[in-house]
């Protein structure tokens, strides 16, 4: 098991953060762009939208939040924590609502359990 620097995991963590909003941001521009310019369906502009922002998350995740070099397994093992992480989603915010709560609180489980779920799964496979 290799040494970590200090400090090293909470820099990781802070530039996934800072990444997420960003890609978080694409995702919302290129559904909305698809939507009004191109095709108004929202459920595939949001799975075009899905797609744009998951490859842009692994290149930005890839060589800035994790200073890794691009790889077909790195890429592999992003897609399913990707995939994992779009099914913890549903599963929470799906239990927040078996529970009758706000679709809010769902949202901000969502926001609360999948990213650290996510960081973990990244740090501890996807790039190792």
């Amino acid at each position: 098991m290799s040494r970590q620097i200090p400090g090293l995991r909470w820099r990781q963590a802070q530039r996934f953060f800072v990444s997420g909003v960003l890609v978080t941001g694409l995702h919302v521009l290129v559904a909305a762009s698809v939507i009004r310019f191109l095709w108004p369906n929202p459920a595939y502009a949001n799975g075009i939208a899905f797609v744009t922002a998951t490859v842009a998350s692994y290149l930005i995740n890839t060589r800035w939040s994790f200073s890794s070099s691009f790889r077909s397994r790195s890429f592999y093992r992003f897609c399913m924590v990707a995939l994992a992480g779009c099914l913890l989603a549903m599963g929470v915010s799906g239990l927040a609502d078996a529970y009758g709560w706000s679709y809010w609180i769902g949202i901000a489980a969502v926001v609360m359990v999948v990213p650290p779920v996510t960081f973990v799964l990244h740090s501890r496979w996807t790039y190792r």
